[in-house]
């Protein structure tokens, strides 16, 4: 599969950019309401008593995602993405079963490894920063 490898570089940017864009979505649901809210009716999080903690994962989620689409600090913003997602996944999905398929934390495992994996090899030769 040689012949694959010419693309090795557009498919990474693929990749970073397109898991930015959806883990950004996240953020704009929980602290602004957008894109359905985290009801489906447009409600947001608030920064104040039992909301505080996800409304600050909102915000991570936003910040680092945008800056993972852009390329600008990849490695650092892609590191703080994936010990958000392997948190969220211990304290959200891992008492509710042992396997992600049965507690609902698949798209948490799937980020904090995509992020993992980013943060290592960092913005690649598309991003604002190198």
């Amino acid at each position: 599969m040689k012949f694959l490898s010419k693309f090795e570089v557009p498919v990474y940017v693929l990749l970073r950019v397109v898991i930015g864009f959806l883990f950004s979505c996240y953020g704009l649901q929980k602290v602004f309401g957008l894109l359905g809210g985290v009801d489906g009716h447009g409600a947001h999080l608030h920064l104040n008593g039992e909301q505080a903690l996800y409304y600050v994962a909102g915000i991570i989620e936003l910040v680092t995602g945008v800056m993972v689409l852009l390329g600008l600090g990849t490695r650092v913003a892609a590191f703080i993405a994936s010990g958000e997602m392997a948190v969220a996944y211990f304290m959200g999905h891992a008492s509710k079963g042992l396997l992600p398929i049965v507690n609902g934390g698949v798209p948490a495992v799937l980020f904090c490894f995509i992020f993992l994996y980013i943060a290592t090899r960092g913005t690649g030769k598309w991003g604002i920063q190198k």
